[in-house]
């Protein structure tokens, strides 16, 4: 069993950064590769980024690349989600999830394990 809280998110203009959070608890850390997903309200769930259990493989979504990077200190038990240049398209409630001992994915249903989600609203 994993526990993850997310921290970091807020309210920014357009244009802004911000850097989210996932921290864990529980059991070895690099055991589990991660993910972060986002909600709008009256949207489905969308996938944002992934990393590996090492953390040298990586996937971002085509409506983020260029623009949000997904990165984790194992020492940390941690796993961040820095985004640049935001738009108020980002705005949305994002949520980490891990996945044990297996690759990173795309697919919310390969993650067993979610936080409770930190909100994030960009403003034009």
């Amino acid at each position: 069993q994993v526990q993850l809280v997310e921290s970091g998110g807020g309210s920014v203009q357009a244009g802004d950064s911000l850097r989210l959070s996932c921290a864990a608890s529980g059991r070895t850390f690099n055991n589990y590769a991660m993910g972060w997903f986002r909600q709008a309200p009256g949207k489905e769930q969308e996938f944002v980024a992934a990393i590996s259990r090492s953390g040298y493989n990586l996937d971002h979504a085509d409506s983020v690349k260029g623009r949000f990077t997904i990165s984790r200190d194992n020492a940390k038990n941690t796993v961040y989600l820095q985004m640049n240049s935001l738009k108020p398209e980002d705005t949305a409630a994002y949520y980490c999830a891990a996945r044990f001992r297996s690759g990173a994915s795309y697919l919310p249903q390969d993650y067993g394990y979610w936080g409770q989600g930190t909100q994030v609203t960009v403003s034009s």
